[in-house]
């Protein structure tokens, strides 16, 4: 049995809905009934009764209600006391960061706050969006760092978490230069001849967000998918050797760009391919003794520094 198992059913026994807690602990619904139907499984009866709405529990799911508070209260306050000794002389921040912004703009985020704010103790912890996200939601960092954007909204509840934003990222699609400076392969391609295209893999957030920004093209574009990653240097290294086209955030690729190893694939006269993404940082809300007993979180005094800080910044 899995304490997530656990986190699910209290959520469900909570909003008295399965579409809610999905969205609430960032799963989908048929993997969040998957997960109710495992804790059954394991506890041999049924915790909720389906036939009514909205969901209730049944006697036995109350039963386990009252354990689950219990046991999960227990944990937090287990892991609290443990990294307490571990955190000891050691008042480290702990980064929640995707893969793309722990290389683009996380280092030089860092080499800035030094400045304005401080010695600081950082742990970077590099992942995708949506594990930066159960990170963060599962109380495992201090602070997630990721990029937003108005078509792909984080659904966290304002209540719980708090937001802050760092700045913003311009992405724009590249390709290599030829002898002559000109781009290898521009903007739109031919039907029968169609541009080799470096995509972000299925699910990378930032994939999303361009997948969109290309649907949503006036011109039509004959792409050709060669080749994935969830990382944009991944695909800056791609483009680079000539592979193909890559949408990559300006902050990764100045050198490139200055040398004119790396240019623009929206030719003069083409409608602007580029969009802008909002860097921000998330927290959960610090909450007094009492909430804290009951599941809520306080924060390192270094990370309520550093978001006092970042807040008046």
């Amino acid at each position: 049995m899995e304490t997530k198992w656990l986190e699910d059913f209290v959520s469900l026994a909570e909003t008295r809905s399965f579409s809610r807690s999905a969205q609430l602990r960032h799963v989908t619904q048929p993997a969040f009934s998957r997960r109710i139907q495992s804790l059954e499984a394991w506890a041999g009866t049924d915790l909720v009764d389906r036939s009514s709405y909205p969901t209730r529990l049944t006697p036995a799911g109350e039963t386990l209600y009252d354990q689950s508070m219990e046991i999960l209260q227990a944990l937090q306050s287990t892991r609290a006391m443990l990294r307490a000794h571990t955190a000891a002389g050691h008042d480290f921040i702990e980064f929640a960061v995707p893969h793309t912004l722990a290389f683009t703009f996380f280092p030089a985020w860092i080499t800035s706050l030094r400045e304005h704010f401080g010695p600081i103790k950082s742990r970077l912890i590099a992942l995708n969006v949506h594990d930066g996200v159960m990170r963060l939601v599962e109380g495992n960092c201090d602070l997630l760092i990721a990029y937003t954007h108005p078509s792909q909204p984080f659904q966290l509840d304002a209540d719980r978490y708090e937001m802050v934003s760092l700045g913003e990222e311009v992405i724009a699609p590249y390709v290599r230069a030829d002898a002559d400076g000109e781009p290898l392969f521009a903007f739109p391609g031919k039907l029968d001849k169609p541009l080799p295209y470096l995509g972000y893999a299925p699910g990378a957030y930032l994939g999303q967000v361009v997948d969109l920004i290309l649907k949503q093209s006036i011109t039509p574009m004959h792409l050709d998918r060669v080749y994935e990653t969830d990382m944009s240097e991944g695909l800056k290294a791609m483009a680079m050797e000539g592979h193909g086209i890559a949408f990559l955030p300006q902050s990764a690729i100045r050198k490139e760009l200055r040398s004119k190893k790396l240019v623009s694939a929206v030719p003069h006269g083409f409608p602007t391919m580029q969009f802008t993404m909002d860097v921000r940082a998330y927290r959960e809300r610090p909450v007094g003794k009492e909430a804290h007993r009951a599941g809520g979180k306080t924060h390192k005094s270094a990370a309520q520094a550093l978001w006092a800080h970042l807040t008046a910044a």
